[in-house]
């Protein structure tokens, strides 16, 4: 059985159906689902409602399963979580292999390696994911674009790598079911970089309509996410949104390694989206 947590989020929601359909057993872990929520997820899907801040309420879905994807949220790092009661309580259950959706930015030390490093101590067969920004992240603009035709960013003109979840739950999957992935980290990038403004070009046609770009100053543009994220990650990303060093701009292979085909660009994802601008 594989557990995923995060069941419900741009990454975890693909990676549910995909691992489903590859006629895997699966828990779907969640902390707010409702029971209207877990009606969403496909036939045959257990559905398990716990928190990672509390690793008890993990023991039944961890009860006979063998991987585990692990996704951390941004609410859960700044309280200051610790993965290591999730993890023992993961291994304790039977779990074998994990699966961390961590971030580029520990890899360009912008970000902690705290929850990389339990990973690595947990004695559990582990694989990191590392992935830029998400392409998924602009939609935050919708609901400008959908009132005013208007979408707002600093940096207008700094483009870079973003990342389509879906290509992340695709490589998430291998590595949840194909133990060679062990002991290997994975840089997730897009295909190319692209930057806020061409990013609102592309969904302007996406919804067959103008959509201006607006550009933000840094102070403007912290104050916005300083309503949904804490001040420290609202600073470092600022940082690496107006001023990425060469590997935040690169262009990672292992997508296209991994996957067998090229990553999806922007645009594949601003048209599969389009609805949610409209």
């Amino acid at each position: 059985m594989m557990v995923v947590t995060g069941a419900t989020g741009n990454v975890g929601g693909p990676l549910v159906r995909a691992l489903n359909t590859a006629g895997e057993r699966v828990t779907a872990v969640s902390r707010g689902t409702s029971a209207t929520g877990a009606a969403d997820l496909p036939a045959g899907v257990r559905h398990v409602r716990a928190d990672l801040a509390d690793p008890m309420s993990l023991r039944t879905a961890f009860d006979g399963a063998e991987a585990l994807f692990l996704l951390v949220t941004g609410e859960f790092l700044a309280s200051g979580g610790d993965l290591s009661g999730v993890l023992d309580t993961a291994r304790d259950g039977g779990v074998r292999r994990v699966v961390l959706l961590s971030s580029q930015g520990v890899g360009t030390r912008r970000h902690p390696p705290g929850q990389e490093e339990a990973v690595k101590r947990s004695g559990l067969e582990w694989t990191l994911l590392r992935p830029a920004g998400f392409h998924s992240n602009t939609l935050a603009w919708a609901g400008t674009v959908r009132a005013a035709r208007t979408a707002g960013a600093p940096f207008g003109d700094v483009a870079l790598p973003t990342v389509d979840p879906l290509d992340i739950a695709e490589v998430a999957a291998l590595a949840l079911r194909e133990p060679s992935h062990a002991g290997t980290t994975y840089e997730l990038t897009g295909p190319a970089p692209v930057s806020p403004r061409q990013q609102v070009a592309a969904i302007a046609d996406a919804v067959g309509e103008p959509v201006r770009f607006v550009e933000q100053t840094r102070e403007e543009a912290r104050t916005q996410m300083l309503r949904f994220m804490p001040e420290p990650v609202a600073d470092t990303t600022l940082d690496i949104l107006g001023t990425p060093v060469a590997e935040e701009q690169r262009v990672s292979p292992d997508v296209e390694r991994l996957l067998g085909r090229p990553g999806h660009a922007f645009t594949h994802w601003a048209g599969r989206n389009a609805a949610a601008f409209k």
